[in-house]
């Protein structure tokens, strides 16, 4: 089940970011060596109401939270099922939805790992990263692993940028132990002032065109960078608890079209400091996936702020850009059901590499 010629293994990853736009999935084959290569991808949108009660979750009493952790098991087999297309995956590795993560020492995801055991049949490997805090790590990022893996091993220095609700960044190659963080908001805060323009009719800029619009505003810039977490030295992580509504409406009580192209700029400067900042050698190669991909504004900045390095879309390495986190999952799953480590402690901060996940046998279909 799930092997094909030559030792490689079908694998399914899943993910709800912290954008909660909707759940992806993605069914890849891995290996053997290092190569792990997407078969097929898709994301089920979450409508608005969806998305509401999910943002409001990290405020939410047991009973609303028990029952979204069976609301969201059922829509992640649901992905799930419908990705495998009559495939028999050996595993699906889900990383579920972040309600609250705090670094380092508590974390919750949800999206009932047993319901898409039973709904798929398929081993599922779920709830990656209280292990890695219980080894005094952050618990976040775990993507890293991903990087290194595919990406790492070469001479020259590569960053690997994913820009979702919250933007992360993994250094790979130059003949050192990989450093990985989270850099700061990604498209959370881009998505969330376009809510509050449109007053729900649209959840994020599509192809920058409002930020094109705009013009930057130069005191709310400065009030957006004005924050620790940025001058904070790795490892570390961040979420929606720090870079959510709370901050957006303290530092930006009045949304303009002016202040989603400020923050547009303000996620690219934050990126873009961050790497100049706290990589040991300045990177040839800049490596992007996530939704920030897709927004021309956004990777526009980059390109300014980060040359002379070469700034690219993971699509010119086969890796489409909503399916790499994805694809993250599935490859730690993979390695967790043959009990073997699938983070790094360089970029959460762990003592040691552990195996990280918990394992849920298939089902009885």
């Amino acid at each position: 089940m799930g092997r094909s010629k030559g030792g490689s293994v079908v694998a399914v990853g899943l993910i709800s970011g912290t954008s909660a736009d909707g759940v992806s999935a993605a069914l890849v084959r891995i290996g053997p060596g290092r190569s792990v290569r997407v078969l097929r991808h898709l994301t089920e949108p979450f409508n608005r109401l969806e998305q509401a009660r999910i943002l409001a979750l990290a405020e939410a009493a047991a009973p609303e939270l028990s029952e979204a952790n069976a609301w969201l098991g059922r829509r992640f087999a649901a992905a799930a099922r419908r990705v495998m297309r009559g495939s028999r995956p050996r595993v699906i590795g889900s990383h579920g939805q972040t309600v609250f993560h705090e670094p380092g020492r508590h974390t919750l995801q949800i999206g009932e790992p047993s319901i898409i055991a039973e709904e798929t049949g398929v081993d599922v490997v779920a709830d990656f990263r209280p292990r890695d805090i219980a080894a005094g790590g952050q618990g976040a990022p775990l993507v890293p692993f991903f990087d290194d893996f595919i990406f790492g091993g070469t001479p020259r220095t590569r960053a690997l940028l994913n820009v979702g609700g919250i933007a992360n960044v993994t250094l790979v190659g130059g003949g050192r132990p990989p450093v990985a963080f989270d850099t700061g908001p990604g498209n959370g805060l881009i998505d969330a002032a376009v809510r509050a323009l449109t007053r729900g009719r649209e959840s994020f800029d599509r192809d920058g065109r409002r930020a094109r619009a705009g013009r930057i505003d130069v005191p709310l810039l400065s009030r957006l960078l004005d924050h620790p977490y940025f001058r904070k030295r790795p490892p570390k992580s961040t979420g929606r608890e720090i870079f959510g509504g709370k901050f957006l409406k303290a530092r930006c009580p009045r949304v303009t079209v002016d202040a989603i192209a400020t923050l547009t700029l303000f996620t690219a400067r934050t990126v873009a400091d961050a790497i100049r900042r706290f990589a040991r050698v300045f990177p040839k190669e800049v490596i992007v996936s996530g939704g920030g991909a897709l927004n021309p504004e956004l990777m526009g900045h980059l390109r300014w702020l980060l040359s002379p390095s070469r700034v690219v879309s993971s699509e010119a390495f086969g890796l489409p850009v909503l399916a790499k986190e994805c694809a993250a999952f599935a490859l730690l799953a993979a390695r967790a059901i043959r009990g073997l480590p699938n983070t790094i402690p360089s970029a959460t901060g762990a003592r040691h590499a552990v195996v990280a996940g918990k394992i849920i046998p298939g089902g009885g279909k």
